[in-house]
């Protein structure tokens, strides 16, 4: 079997979501040389307000930006599990979907978004960072879980901890310095998403919650995250 083996893994709900979440430190932790592999749960065919184009296309369109991001991330790997966009639900086949990819990559991180933000949230993100936690402890450690997965060779791994991006309860505060400005740049691969004269708010935004992320650290920019460690 091909050794696939990561340090960590970013399950982000749709294409984009993992630049706007982590992709200055996915910047960072790869210039120090760890494997950072992107799994994306949906295709993001719903995700425009262009009243002209076809899901399919628009889904065809973020892929190749997703694509374009991660390269230029330096990304090792990005794997699209190709759910339709808004239709994520917590059931069995997604979790195990999950937890094929983590006990193939092995990461000792797992970086999702926090599904446990009040009032308005995306379901796919709330039902992306559930599954995520729930696949992580028991199922991708208990080799009973999915025998089969087991017979095929992926063996049980306990992973070492989770960031949660956009958590109101950060407790976890990642320096991207150095790294926003190719935060940036992975940012304007998603054309789609955030094109024209929109990114210059955009800019702004992300700069704000940057300086705001870091205002207690010894930093001038961070990514925020809740943090969660697995003792086991």
């Amino acid at each position: 079997m091909i050794d696939r083996k990561a340090d960590i893994m970013i399950v982000s709900p749709h294409p984009d979501d993992s630049e706007f979440g982590v992709s200055g430190s996915v910047a960072r932790w790869v210039k120090e040389g760890k494997k950072v592999v992107y799994l994306i749960c949906t295709d993001g065919s719903k995700g425009s307000s262009d009243y002209t184009v076809r899901p399919e296309e628009l889904a065809k369109t973020r892929k190749k930006e997703q694509q374009a991001a991660a390269d230029l991330l330096g990304v090792k790997e990005v794997i699209f599990l190709g759910y339709e966009d808004q239709t994520l639900e917590d059931t069995a086949e997604f979790r195990k979907d999950i937890v094929r990819w983590i006990r193939t990559f092995q990461p000792e991180t797992l970086v999702t978004a926090d599904p446990y933000r009040r009032y308005v949230w995306h379901r796919d993100h709330r039902i992306t960072g559930q599954v995520v936690l729930d696949a992580a402890f028991p199922f991708a450690r208990d080799h009973l879980a999915y025998p089969d997965l087991f017979k095929a060779g992926l063996m049980p791994h306990k992973v070492k901890d989770i960031l949660l991006w956009a958590s109101e309860d950060p407790n976890y505060f990642s320096d991207i310095t150095d790294t926003f400005n190719t935060k940036l740049a992975a940012l304007r691969c998603h054309q789609s998403q955030v094109g024209g004269h929109q990114f210059e708010s955009v800019e702004q935004w992300l700069r704000q919650r940057a300086e705001d992320s870091a205002r207690d650290q010894d930093f001038d920019l961070a990514e925020a995250f809740h943090r969660v460690e697995f003792p086991w």
